[in-house]
């Protein structure tokens, strides 16, 4: 009787959710996209939130027995809400009644679903939307102007999905400051490896940023040898506010009287000095107190990040250009206090136009920028500063952690974009409902259960939170796990190789011998190989849907036409 519906209105129906009796339990998934017609606003688009199924003919002699031989009578519901339909001034807007019960439900097609939810940028390719076929864009004034967060659990593809927006940045331009504690980023010089098919449903090749990206190491080359430059502070004419600040939390006021007694004597007698004339002097102090001063002012020398040649905010930030610093080997106290004072020259110079607009990148933020209540570092006013402030100089930020509980909600709450994978801590949870616009119950449950790879999108470009199958990436991702195992089998091997007793044979003729010898170390290079290649692009959780519908079940409907 109705050709293509998947379902009918049945019961109470509202102007804002309704529920459908479906033809049968494939006809469609939970999270789907549908169109119901209403009679004065027309095809309006609609989602199911979820599907139960209930058999009032299912005894309990069958369930004991464990038989069960005809589901015909099994009655499918999916409760709906309602999203809308753009009017002639382009605003989405709810039906103003209720829709009709009896009327046919139908899988939304791709123009309707686009139209409705605002799917119609063209920028920043970072996915499809789930269980489609339709891509997914971020427009890059509004990502970068009103700031943008990365929340997921470990292991859930968040430092994947960073690496993705930060190609598509480097693509349009966009300058890069990249703050990495784990030096995840670094790979983003190397080609990443796509297989056919999902370089096909992605329309995406293989590509190396390397002429894009510097990689700078607040320590030195040998603790981190992908390293191209080392990254160093200003390390003369330090006023006692700004070394007083990286203090410990069990200094006290006797420390810090002494530091800016030493650095007024200094000022008073030279116009220039170092870290050097401010240990020199503190040592002159008669108080006991001063040699817990001098520890902490030598530890800082030994580090070596104060120069007189320091790296200038200009080279770091520039037009279509990456700059990654990594802290592999540095002390966290030490990176706080680098965070700190690089962030905040940032701002300045943003704030003198004398650097373009561009995007802070601060990976592991609840290490930088923790919730009052967690714990206090350097870098958390100036982060909490350029959250706040940075949008009026065209300074965004990119906020990425794994524990949003941890991060500062005023930070948290700035983020025009934010972008969440698979969350199941419960604290997280509460922190990502309360503190992001557009987050209800319904969306904690699906955080809940979304596979690696899938994404949760909440923008003000977008209409309401959808789910995106992030796309694949271009370069190498340089955040995989450690397989321990394939680690421990190939020592194992190895170590066997190298007990194993020479066996007697006769010795053979010189050029056969440099074969063989060439041919093993050729299979030793596969095998690395072959333990270090990345884990192939996962396949959509999802079926892809199409527009093709299909006929309601004869039992209801009787046959289509």
């Amino acid at each position: 009787m109705v050709r293509d519906a998947v379902g009918v209105i049945f019961g109470e129906a509202g102007t804002s959710s309704f529920r459908i009796l479906l033809s049968d339990s494939t006809s469609v998934h939970q999270g789907e996209y549908i169109k119901a017609w209403h009679e004065i606003d027309g095809w309006v688009l609609a989602q199911v939130l979820s599907i139960t199924r209930s058999g009032d003919s299912y005894t309990i002699e069958e369930a004991k027995n464990g038989s069960r031989k005809d589901k015909s009578g099994d009655r499918i519901i999916a409760d709906v809400t309602v999203i809308g339909k753009r009017d002639d001034s382009g605003l989405l807007r709810s039906p103003s009644t209720p829709f009709s019960p009896g009327d046919p439900i139908y899988k939304a097609n791709n123009e309707l679903i686009c139209s409705s939810l605002g799917l119609s940028g063209k920028e920043m390719f970072i996915g499809m939307l789930e269980g489609t076929d339709i891509p997914v864009h971020l427009n890059v004034n509004s990502l970068v102007q009103k700031h943008c967060s990365i929340l997921a659990k470990t292991g859930s593809g968040k430092s994947y999905t960073a690496g993705v927006l930060l190609e598509e940045m480097l693509d349009r331009k966009v300058p890069l400051l990249i703050i990495d504690p784990h030096s995840e980023y670094a790979s983003l010089k190397e080609e990443g490896v796509i297989s056919t098919e999902v370089a096909n449903r992605f329309k995406v090749s293989p590509r190396s940023y390397a002429q894009y990206v510097t990689v700078y190491t607040p320590a030195n080359k040998s603790l981190n040898p992908k390293a191209d430059e080392v990254f160093r502070l200003n390390g003369m004419n330090l006023t006692a506010k700004e070394l007083s600040e990286a203090f410990p939390n069990n200094f006290t006021s006797t420390h810090i009287g002494i530091l800016y007694e030493a650095i007024d004597k200094i000022k008073a007698e030279m116009d220039t000095y170092s870290l050097d004339e401010i240990i020199f002097e503190v040592k002159n102090n008669d108080s006991k107190a001063k040699w817990n001063i001098i520890s902490f002012l030598e530890e800082i020398r030994e580090t070596g990040i104060l120069s007189t040649n320091p790296t200038s905010i200009e080279d770091l930030v520039q037009p279509g250009r990456a700059s990654i610093i990594d802290f592999k080997g540095v002390a966290p106290d030490i990176q706080s206090m680098i965070v700190a004072r690089l962030c905040s020259a940032l701002f300045e110079a943003r704030k003198m136009n004398t650097i373009p607009p561009g995007m802070l990148v601060v990976e592991e933020a609840h290490n930088y920028a923790p919730e009052k209540g967690f714990s206090k570092t350097l870098s958390s006013d100036v982060l909490r500063t350029i959250a706040s402030e940075g949008r009026k100089f065209g300074l965004g930020m990119m906020v990425i952690s794994q524990r949003p509980a941890r991060v500062d909600k005023n930070i948290l709450s700035q983020c025009g974009t934010q972008i969440i994978m698979k969350v199941t801590n419960p604290n997280d949870l509460k922190a990502i409902s309360k503190g992001l616009e557009g987050v209800s119950s319904y969306v904690e449950d699906e955080l809940m259960r979304l596979p690696p790879g899938v994404a949760m999108l909440v923008s003000t470009d977008i209409e309401r939170p959808i789910l995106v199958d992030i796309r694949v990436r271009k370069s190498k991702h340089g955040g995989e796990s450690v397989n321990v195992m394939r680690s421990v089998n190939l020592n194992s091997a190895q170590g066997a190789s190298a007990r194993k007793p020479p066996v007697e044979s006769v010795p053979m003729q010189p050029v056969m011998q440099e074969h063989a010898e060439s041919h093993h170390i050729g299979e030793e290079h596969m095998s690395v190989q072959a333990t270090t290649a990345p884990p192939p692009k996962r396949k959509p959780s999802r079926e892809v849907k199409t527009d093709e519908g299909g006929g309601l079940f004869k039992k209801i409907f009787g046959a289509s036409k």
